[in-house]
Parts: C-alpha cells; structure tokens; sequence
C-alpha cells in the first residue's frame, strides 16, 4: 500500500499516513496534538484542522483537493449546525490520498506553546495621543444658543485650552449625552492629538485603553495598557499563523512568488489572529466597543508590509526596495481588526532593506544608553537585525543567520515549546550530559531521566546554543565543527560513514545532534559575526562597551555561551546582557507618550543602513568565523598530506 507525507504546522512534526487512513489515525500515531474527547469517532467536532493547497516550496510538496477526500455528511452536518467553519475540515473525517501540508488550529490543540515575550520595565512619562476631557456646557438660552458642537468646542478651549474640531461621530452622538437631564449637561470628550474629538462619552468612570503588538515571524504579543493610569493591565503571545506557509521570512516570499493570491492568505492569516487576540483582550478587561483606541504595531520589513496589506515580493531580491519607510498611521477598521470605527493602528518608521520597524522600536528604547558610547544592539532571530552606536554615529545591518539556532532545521530542534530542552552541560571528563527542560525546575541527568513524568520533544534555541559551546569545550567537536567520537565511542552512532552525537539516549525519542546541525549552527553565527564586522568596521569601532540582545531568543541566552560560540566579535560575557522583548517595549513607549513617537521618527533619520549582501568583504567575514573558538585545534588528516608530498 502506498504512503504519503504528512507536515502539520506550526509544529513542523512531519510523518507518513498510509493511502486512505484519517489524518487524525496518522496524527494520533506520531504524537500530534489535536483535540479529540470522542476517539476520533466525529462525535465531538473538536479535531478541527485547516489543510492548506497549493506548492509548498519549503516542503517540496504540491497540496491540490485531489490529495485528500471531499467533505463528509458528518462535516456538512457540522458546518450547517455551526460547529465547523468554513474552511476547515475534522481530521477524523478527512481520509489522506496523496501529501498533505495540515494546519491544527490554536482551538484544536492540546496544549498550547510556550512563547515567553514577557514585558520589560521601563519609566515614561505619561502623555498618550487620546486623552479624555469631561466637561460641562452651559444651558442654552434665546440669547445664546450656540450648535452643541459649537458649545464643546468652546468648552474645551476655554476649559483646558484645546484647539479641536469635532468628527462626524461626536456630533452624532452628543446630542443624547446632553439631553438627558441627569448628566446636566455634563460631557467627557475623546480627544486625538490634541486637535480632533473622535468621540464623546456621558460622564462614567470608564477609562481609554491603548495596545502595542509585536508582530514577529514567529510569534505575535499582545500589551494593552490603560491609558489614563499608564498600567499594564493585559499581556499575551501566540504563534504566527503564517509559520504553516513557511519558517522563515524567504520561504513565505517564495510562497507568495509560487501561488497567486498567496499575499492575500499571509495578511488574512495574520490580521485574524491579532484579531483574535484582541477580542480575548477586550473580554477579558470587560472594555466596552470604544475604549481601545490607539493600537502601535512593530514587525521586521515583511510582516509589517503584509500586515497592512503591501506585498512584500521585493524583499526577495536585491535592491530589496520597500513600500514604504515611514511612521503611518491607518483608521483601525482598513485592517479588519475588530474595533471602533475611531480606533487608529500606527505602526513604526522602518529603516531599510531588512532592518524593519521592531529594530526601531528597540532602539528607541536604548535611545539614551547608546547615545555616544559604543554599544551595539542584536535581535537575534531568523534574520539577525544590528545596530551599533559609535562616536555620536549610528548604523544598522541585517544577516541572513536562517532558522536554525530557534530550533528549525535541527535534527531534534523544536520551538520553545513545553519538555523543550533549554539548558545543557557536558562533563567534560566523563561526557555525561545535564540538561534543563522548559517546564521544570530540576537539572536532569541519566540518573532521573526515568522519573519525568512528561516526553522531551527536542531541543530549543538556547539549548541549541549550549550544547554547541558544550560540545566544543569537551572536546567532541575541532575547531572546525567535525566530530571527534574517537574521544567517547559510546556517545556517538555511525549511520553509513556519517556521525551522529546522542545528547540524551532516551528510549522514547532520543536527542540527537547530527553533522549537519552543526554546520547549521555555524553558518548561522557566521552570517551575525560578519553582519557585526562589517558594521563595526564601517563605523571604525574596535570595541564595544556594551552588546545588548534584544528579542524573545536574545533573552535566554547566557552571555558567556554568546561569547563562547564566537557569534560576536571580541565581545566578553561581562559586556552582553538581554534587554528582553524591546521591540514590544518600543511600541508601548510609543502608546504611552506620544512624543516618543516623534523622538523614533526623527532619530531613524540619522541612522546609515549598511547592505551586507552586496558587501564584498562580507564572505571573508564569513568564513574567518565558522570556527568554534574553544573547542581542540583541528587534525589534518596524515595520509591526505603524505600523497600530496608524493
């Protein structure tokens, strides 16, 4: 019987299903997380999946309709009944003809991902864009009988010196504010930039609200705060949706180059689920329809152009032109994103080519430390954004490091996900392993591996780190990254003249680190060293004073395995530290104070974006960093060099 592959996304776990078997039997077998309370019996209409059509070049597979059977009477019962959308499919009703790409929705899954983009603190002065202002009209009389419109825009000149003009809202809704006789005349008025009243309110207790979101390629967070107080009142991350159409930025660019429409499918994918997250927000706080007004956005290049609906197909290919560079500002309701008609969306200036708007917001909020000292500033992510500060000059770069040190492309590499492995030590004399899992508090070694009451799916970026910097302080990868097993024969298997390292030789699943995740990794760091080379050297900077990480990854990254990877060039563990999720933090600096706003938009004036794609000295760069810096000498092979003397 033929079989047929199997990738369900934004997990990445691929498998095979056999002709006819239900996605949900193949999925059931190899460990995939979708809900089902009935067995798989299309009872309880909870095994919901989305299977996405289309060329999947990151897969190398082709998902027409033919590849799987059409809808059931079950899912048509369902979908009349309201239980299954349109668009989605039961997995236990949905029989597999041919290779699938299969998205399991946030509602369908067991257990959720561990994404941690906690918020960093940080003091500002609190002058957010909307600002409320109760005041009170007087009666009218036949001597004095102004417009009510003309009589708030009074009041609020005389009473708190605003010069405003009224929207077609307020002017719609004042005029039953006013009449009842219990508000006397008594109005708060919504006001947007000091100069336009969005809205008016009958006087409550009820406060403005305000978000900043973080759209990163992989993960998207959520900050609201209250606008009147400046308290942070609601946080929270999911996955990037777009992670079914590719792992990184390139391959969702090739998505779209391959499939017509496939623009549309990334920005809809993304706007639902800020969407969504927005909704759960404003249940959550109770808020009414018009209370979160201001939401700021940050992304790297392409999901800032997809999100507001550019197609970002010339970030592929150089001169990587942009749609557009400056801070702008879009009414909320262009983008279908569930809120009041008054509600505006902002998002950050962007600085070119692929240094985009999270770097910006990032930088601004290290505005002040990096101002006149050598400091530079790394997002590490699928591509690394830089900036540096050196003698009252500022330049920025982005590298190409790919997916592979958050965990893709790894033999055993996962996301950060729950049983993750995040922490890893080797003994360097006997080369047993200790590791760390997300989840759990203890180390663990071979000795209590056996008492873990949850599998461990692999290993996650900051682990990926370590057991690099590990391997190569024990001696069981050269300088040059090859393996040495002659130095613990018991830790390594050969599968046909190729070595493979067993990390942890556990019987379930054991983790492994393969020839080729180690070149992975290398090519990785290299890329991030020569971007920093490079912009170090267009600025004539030696040294740096500080080197701060930025970014959900950059946070749990010990410094001293940031240095001893050789990532950053002549960077010591005391001089690195994670400044957390910035780039969040910048756009919430931004909806607190609007005068951050105009400080981001003057200083990205100022900053020289260096191209390392067209650099020349970039390859030289490049390759002087694949070595790892503590690991033993690399041997030449005697017998290569004894014929070449023959």
């Amino acid at each position: 019987m033929s079989t047929h592959t199997l990738i369900f996304t934004p997990s990445g776990l691929k498998t095979k299903a056999e002709e006819g078997e239900t996605v949900y039997e193949a999925g059931l077998r190899a460990g995939v997380d979708i809900q089902s309370i009935c067995g798989g019996k299309g009872l309880c209409k909870r095994c919901q999946i989305e299977v996405d059509t289309g060329k999947h070049a990151k897969f190398k597979i082709e998902v027409t309709e033919d590849n799987y059977n059409k809808i059931s009477p079950t899912e048509k019962k369902a979908i009349h009944d309201g239980e299954l959308p349109e668009g989605r499919r039961l997995s236990c009703r949905t029989k597999v003809h041919g290779d699938l790409v299969i998205n399991i929705p946030a509602d369908s899954r067991e257990r959720e991902t561990s994404i941690q983009k906690k918020s960093t603190q940080f003091e500002i002065e609190l002058n957010p864009a909307i600002k409320l202002y109760m005041v009170q009209l007087p009666v009218p009389t036949l001597e004095d009988n102004p417009s009510d419109g003309e009589a708030l825009v009074q009041a609020l000149h005389i009473e708190h010196g605003l010069t405003v003009r009224p929207s077609h809202r307020m002017l719609i809704k004042l005029q039953s504010i006013l009449r009842p006789s219990e508000n006397e005349r008594t109005v708060i008025a919504v006001v947007r930039d000091g100069q336009i009243i969005i809205d008016v309110w009958p006087p409550s207790p009820f406060d403005l609200y305000g978000a900043a979101i973080d759209i990163g390629s992989t993960s998207i967070a959520l900050y609201v705060y209250n606008l009147t107080t400046g308290e942070p009142v609601y946080e929270k991350a999911a996955m990037n949706p777009q992670i079914r159409f590719g792992e990184d930025l390139m391959s969702r660019v090739s998505y779209i180059m391959l499939n017509k429409g496939g623009e549309i499918k990334l920005t809809d994918a993304v706007r639902t689920q800020v969407r969504v997250m927005i909704a759960e927000a404003i249940k959550t706080l109770e808020l009414g329809d018009n209370q979160l007004l201001d939401v700021i956005c940050v992304g790297n290049p392409i999901m800032h152009h997809l999100f507001i609906g550019a197609n970002p197909i010339e970030l592929g290919v150089a001169p990587f032109t942009l749609a557009i560079k400056d801070w702008i500002d879009i009414p909320a309701e262009r983008l279908d994103l569930g809120l009041s008609d008054m509600a505006q969306v902002s998002l950050f200036p962007l600085i070119g080519g692929h240094v985009g708007a999270d770097t910006s917001a990032a930088y601004l909020t290290q505005l002040e430390r990096m101002k006149d000292r050598s400091v530079l500033l790394v997002d590490i992510g699928t591509n690394a954004e830089i900036i540096l500060s050196h003698n009252g000059k500022v330049a920025a770069a982005s590298s190409p490091t790919g997916p592979a040190l958050e965990g893709a492309e790894i033999s055993s590499g996962v996301r950060a996900t729950n049983g993750a492995i995040e922490r890893v030590r080797i003994d360097p004399t006997t080369k047993d392993y200790k590791i760390k899992i997300i989840g759990h508090q203890k180390w663990i070694d071979k000795n209590n591996i056996h008492t873990l009451d949850q599998p461990i799916p692999g290993i996650c970026g900051s682990g990926i780190f370590e057991v690099m910097v590990e391997l190569a302080n024990a001696g069981l990868i050269d300088q040059s990254g090859l393996f040495k097993p002659e130095i613990a024969p018991d830790k390594f298997i050969k599968k046909g003249n190729v070595w493979t390292y067993i990390l942890v030789d556990h019987p379930d699943k054991p983790i492994i680190i393969e020839q080729t995740d180690i070149r992975a990794v290398q090519l990785a760091k290299a890329a991030l060293y020569a971007g920093v080379q490079l912009l170090a050297e267009s600025l004539n900077c030696e040294s740096f004073d500080e080197v701060l990480l930025a970014g959900a990854f950059g946070t749990h990254l010990d410094g001293k395995y940031v240095s001893a990877i050789g990532i950053i060039p002549n960077a010591s563990s005391n001089i690195i530290s994670s400044i957390g999720n910035a780039a969040g933090m910048g756009a919430a600096m931004a909806v607190l104070n609007t005068n951050e706003r105009k400080k981001i938009i003057n200083a990205v004036k100022y900053i020289n974006k260096i191209e390392t794609a067209t650099e020349q000295k970039f390859q030289d760069y490049f390759i002087s960093a694949m070595k790892f810096p503590t690991a033993p000498p690399q041997v030449k092979n005697k017998k290569r060099n004894k014929r070449r003397k023959a």
